[in-house]
């Protein structure tokens, strides 16, 4: 599956309270690689894993294993929530730092720590302080810390950050807590390079063998921790973060993949929940094969909105005014078919079908970029020159120019593979399943079904398994859904608040990932009065 994350510019206007947060207008060539890039899902070959046999427990019953895998005594853990932060400067002007441990397994708190960086932005004023505000954008594998400093910090709504501290922390395995790490740049970027629709088996067996040494370079580099960075276990470090910080609940804006971690967290702690917003809802409740399915029809949703609105422009290169989608999806499908037999120049590099592919997507993420990608599409087609989808790809990826990777593709496979048995066992399995991927999108399907076998390679097995999650006696949380969402899809928004008892449901008819900030001010008056007041909007409120 890709990415599960919003997308922010690194760079943002003070906005006016009332009223909404400036659009997200930067392309994602141009956004903060501190956490803050384009969030997209992660790139085809690091398709979140997904189950196609596992099945859905019971609420109650998966909400009392979530609690018991991990359980200890307090006071095996009471040193962890004694602790108190020693804040210092962090590099970023006005923020500051600090180092937290937690248990690297709660079942087993004196085999060792796992030191976990968080940072803040204390409150402006004036006003009444309401407590901390913890932000995730994702990924998950996105940098907290990063989007924090570059978006969150300084570009949430002046009021909010009035009253609030500001707070991110890394989770275990990303970014600066103690990260994950699997290829460097050189292997890296043949990993991605590889051809994720092979057309023989011969490119099927040098896939498969992709996914493999991408595995064992994660369980060399990090084998201790690779098994101990799910979901569940960070969403129990937030609650260690939450009692240094002084809070009695947690207050939390989590977007994308952040959303499951909020949920998780809900689900554990009900009576700690404080303000919660849940931005570009996951279902917890889906096994990954059903979830990569599902991510495949949101992508062609998105492509169908970016290819209507591509016609009607004049620099379009998929096709001329009045051109029907189906049209236009036929002639990205030959373009990228054309790549995979014959690469083209992008700088000193080449551009293939795989790298074309996660840059269409990444602009999949938000309608600001479709004029960037009109842009490299034409120079691509036309000219030959594929630097512009490459810095798609690039940005997507956190790739720099000189051939180094950020931690968040490393992440993003580790936690996912922990989180959900794989999508497949086999590449039989993966084959077999083309026809349905390819029938929720013609132009992504084929890449999306085999990016789904990456997990059945993983050197370590899952620990969870689709589960509902209730979080019976939290407070309202609020549960935000974009109607032609590619990463996130609606009906998982949907799903996720018919799951929490105290969820209140709020829709944005519109297109991107994610709804808060992005110039409906609509969500954001709900959002902030929430935050602000504790005043959850009412459930089913709809806004464009």
């Amino acid at each position: 599956m890709y990415l599960r994350r919003s997308s922010r510019p690194s760079t943002t206007p003070e906005p006016t309270e009332p009223g909404p947060s400036p659009r997200d207008g930067l392309a994602p060539a141009r956004r903060a690689r501190t956490g803050a890039v384009l969030l997209a899902a992660t790139a085809l070959l690091l398709s979140a894993c997904s189950s196609g046999s596992a099945t859905t427990s019971a609420s109650t019953a998966a909400e009392a294993a979530l609690a018991a895998l991990p359980h200890t005594t307090p006071a095996a853990l009471a040193a962890y929530y004694g602790q108190k932060p020693a804040w210092r400067s962090c590099e970023v002007p006005g923020f500051q730092c600090a180092t937290l441990k937690a248990p690297l397994d709660y079942a087993k708190p004196a085999d060792g720590d796992v030191r976990l960086a968080v940072a803040r932005k204390k409150a402006t004023g004036p006003g009444k302080r309401l407590g901390s505000l913890l932000v995730n954008p994702g990924g998950p594998g996105a940098s907290a810390i990063g989007y924090l400093q570059a978006y969150a910090g300084i570009g949430y709504p002046a009021k909010v950050r009035a009253r609030y501290d500001m707070v991110a922390v890394d989770p275990r395995g990303v970014g600066r807590s103690e990260p994950v790490e699997c290829l460097r740049g050189r292997d890296m970027d043949r990993y991605t390079q590889t051809d994720i629709t092979p057309d023989d088996g011969r490119e099927t067996t040098e896939l498969v063998q992709a996914y493999k040494k991408f595995a064992e370079g994660c369980g060399a580099h990090s084998p201790k921790l690779l098994r101990h960075v799910s979901t569940v276990e960070a969403a129990r470090d937030m609650d260690i973060v939450r009692a240094a910080l002084g809070d009695p609940k947690l207050n939390y804006v989590g977007a994308s993949y952040g959303t499951f971690l909020g949920a998780t967290y809900a689900g554990l702690f009900p009576e700690r929940a404080g303000r919660l917003v849940l931005d570009g809802a996951m279902d917890p409740s889906l096994p990954a094969r059903r979830m990569n399915l599902d991510q495949t029809a949101g992508f062609e949703t998105a492509f169908q909105s970016f290819a209507k609105d591509c016609v009607r422009q004049p620099d379009c290169p998929l096709g001329r005014k009045g051109a029907t989608t189906a049209q236009v999806g036929r002639n990205l499908k030959a373009f990228f078919e054309k790549l995979d037999a014959r690469p083209i120049a992008a700088g000193s590099r080449r551009l293939g079908e795989s790298l074309a592919t996660t840059g269409v997507i990444a602009a999949m993420y938000d309608e600001g970029a479709w004029a960037q990608l009109r842009e490299a599409l034409t120079a691509a087609m036309k000219e030959n020159d594929g630097a512009g989808l490459l810095a798609l790809s690039d940005s997507y990826f956190e790739r720099d120019a000189g051939g180094s990777y950020e931690n968040l593709m490393f992440a993003n496979a580790a936690v996912n593979c922990l989180d959900l048995p794989p999508a497949f066992d086999t590449a039989e399995e993966a084959e077999k399943s083309l026809p349905a991927f390819e029938k929720a999108s013609p132009v992504f399907g084929e890449g999306l079904a085999w990016a789904a076998l990456n997990c059945a390679y993983w050197p370590v097995r899952a620990t969870g398994e689709p589960h509902r999650i209730q979080a019976k006696g939290a407070a309202p949380i609020v549960v935000v859904g974009t109607t032609r969402d590619p990463a996130t899809p609606y009906r998982w928004a949907r799903a996720l608040a018919a799951q929490l008892s105290s969820a209140r449901l709020l829709t944005y008819e519109g297109d991107g990932h994610t709804a808060y900030g992005r110039g409906s001010a609509c969500i954001d008056s709900a959002i902030n009065t929430y935050l602000l007041r504790g005043t959850a909007p009412v459930d089913g409120k709809r806004c464009s």
